[in-house]
């Protein structure tokens, strides 16, 4: 039973910028008086991301949320519509929607054991590629995504892949084999994400192209001319997120290097727990927002159970996966064996930048009582 005196540790503390920290920015968009439509401070964070990604402004587009950044990237990429699009069920719910509002019908596949990802090599094999408009991989919990693989995949099928990387901020930027390249990389700014605007979605491809076609879907099929020339819609990021992001790229080394302090401290006491699997590839250089385990021993709502007595907080971030949800349950899907196994044994730990040394102490602390 739960000590009613002992307060809790939240699995997750966002902090996004401070008034006092936005007050310049905020300035400044009272003396333009612009504050939406593609304004100043957007395209300073466009050519800010830029930077930090390596890559060309060009090669950068900015939108209201990650879900939006995600089905205008289906639509700029060319997926049929109404045709499917492969993807894992392994994933928050938001990947699904993206697709559904792209007018593409989800079609959940199991993820391979060893990546919690899919495997572009199985798909290539699958007899139904003809009915195949996209493919969307999801980075799990911020792990690298092989972007050349996905090229790849698109040059001998024809079949695009958008990368739902919503929590690979670090990753993208830092893990070379993640880095952008034709394959459009959708990063969520959500708030609770390790670099955010409150709301937003950041898409990064080397294909200019399909980045002006984005765009051009995002603000109602309008660009460079006052008519609609291709459907779209009203997916533009205002000023005031854009302030956001950019107060918040001013302060992204510090935060970071608080990041992967707990990523190392976490992944070095995890590591000698017999009986816990962690996320793949976690502390191998790259931060996310997540620290997630897998125990072997006892049913999850047991491991669960025993961490909130102890006032630990923790979150199942991705549930039973998403075909077991209402909305979804009569989308087309493969047997998800890996999926469901996942979903019986994953959730996630306390992780935020400043999680102190005593509420560290108190979840490795719990995690000796999961393992015995």
């Amino acid at each position: 039973m739960r000590n009613p005196d002992l307060a809790n540790v939240p699995v997750m503390r966002p902090q996004l910028p401070t008034a006092e920290e936005l007050r310049p920015y905020i300035e400044r968009i009272d003396a333009a008086r612009y504050y939406s439509n593609h304004g100043p401070l957007l395209r300073e964070l466009e050519s800010a991301f830029a930077a930090h990604f390596d890559v060309t402004p060009d090669r950068v587009a900015l939108v209201n949320n990650g879900t939006v950044a995600l089905s205008a990237a289906l639509v700029a990429a060319g997926a049929r519509a109404e045709s499917k699009c492969l993807m894992p069920s392994w994933t928050f719910v938001g990947s699904a929607a993206a697709a559904w509002a792209a007018n593409l019908v989800p079609h959940f596949v199991d993820v391979d054991p060893e990546t919690w990802m899919l495997d572009l090599d199985r798909l290539k094999r699958r007899p139904d590629l003809a009915e195949v408009g996209a493919v969307m991989i999801v980075s799990a919990f911020g792990s690298p995504v092989d972007t050349a693989a996905c090229d790849r995949f698109t040059d001998e099928t024809g079949i695009p892949v958008i990368i739902d990387c919503a929590a690979s901020f670090d990753t993208v930027a830092t893990v070379p084999i993640a880095a952008p390249g034709r394959s459009p990389i959708m990063i969520s700014l959500h708030a609770t994400k390790v670099l955010g605007t409150g709301e937003g979605g950041l898409v990064l491809s080397t294909d200019e192209t399909l980045i002006r076609r984005l765009n051009q879907v995002c603000n109602f099929g309008v660009w460079d001319s006052p008519a609609g020339q291709i459907l779209g819609y009203n997916g533009k990021l205002n000023e005031y997120n854009a302030a956001v992001g950019l107060a918040f790229l001013k302060t992204w080394p510090e935060r970071r290097a608080r990041l992967a302090a707990l990523t190392d401290r976490y992944a070095k006491l995890l590591r000698t727990k017999a009986g816990i699997d962690l996320l793949p590839s976690f502390g191998s250089g790259w931060v996310s927002c997540y620290c997630n385990i897998a125990p072997k021993l006892r049913d999850f709502n047991q491991n669960i159970q025993a961490l909130s007595n102890l006032g630990i907080e923790t979150r199942r971030w991705w549930q039973n996966g998403v075909h077991v949800q209402p909305a979804y349950r009569g989308f087309p899907r493969d047997p998800l064996p890996t999926t469901e196994r996942l979903a019986k044994r994953v959730f996630g730990l306390p992780f935020f930048h400043d999680l102190t040394d005593a509420d560290f102490e108190r979840v490795a602390n719990g995690i000796d009582a999961l393992v015995g």
